[in-house]
């Protein structure tokens, strides 16, 4: 993959709203926790970032949602870990069945702890799997730029939804001195993904789709043909 120089080192935590400025989003509804304190210290010190404080995670969700169905742009959460990311989960949800485009950020434990049950850990990638149109989970801070973008994508093209970024300590943390490319490039898991939310769509609505419109769906999403 081809990596980009940077004029100067910047965290992972700057990347992000770097990344989420250059698309236009420039409001964020959080509340803070341990795991993302140094994303929360990358906010303070930006005067172009918005922040909204809620008293509680699953009030940060609702407020984004409200937010995206009130402006018709992407709503965006922000969640600490274990506890603060299972509490956003029935606004997750919620989002997706309303189809709301929402990108919420939750915090996790630094990558070592991973998978061992450490403080506060949640495995938040699977239990988000089945209420989200995709989710990732950043292990390279020089990915952090694509990944956003490419979540932005997918949340507010096709049917639109929530889409979920999980975020350990030490990846946000970090500095890098380049990125990863971060031009849109999804996965085949990714892209056979959203075709299946609009073939699950189109049977809900019970409508009949055929193969020239099946077409014009992938043609307008950017989609390559999946075999």
């Amino acid at each position: 993959m081809k990596k980009i120089e940077l004029e100067e080192a910047r965290s992972g935590a700057d990347l992000i709203l770097d990344t989420l400025l250059e698309l236009g989003i420039s409001t964020i509804f959080g509340y803070p926790g341990g795991a993302v304190l140094p994303l929360y210290d990358a906010i303070y010190k930006n005067d172009k970032i918005n922040h909204i404080l809620s008293r509680h995670e699953q009030g940060s969700l609702h407020e984004a949602e409200g937010y995206a169905k009130s402006t018709g742009k992407l709503g965006v959460a922000l969640v600490t870990s274990g506890p603060g990311a299972t509490n956003a989960i029935t606004g997750i949800a919620d989002a997706m069945s309303d189809s709301v485009p929402l990108l919420v950020f939750t915090g996790q434990v630094a990558t070592p702890g991973i998978g061992k049950d450490a403080f506060q850990e949640a495995d938040i990638v699977g239990i988000t799997m089945p209420i989200t149109k995709y989710n990732y989970q950043i292990r390279d801070t020089a990915d952090i730029p694509r990944i956003i973008r490419e979540a932005v994508h997918i949340a507010t093209t096709g049917r639109p939804g929530p889409v979920v970024i999980d975020l350990p300590k030490d990846v946000v943390a970090k500095e890098t001195a380049f990125i990863n490319n971060p031009e849109i490039n999804l996965s085949r898991d990714a892209q056979k993904g959203l075709l299946y939310l609009l073939w699950h769509a189109t049977c809900q609505s019970n409508q009949n789709i055929n193969n020239k419109k099946w077409v014009n769906i992938t043609n307008t999403l950017g989609l390559k043909k999946i075999e």
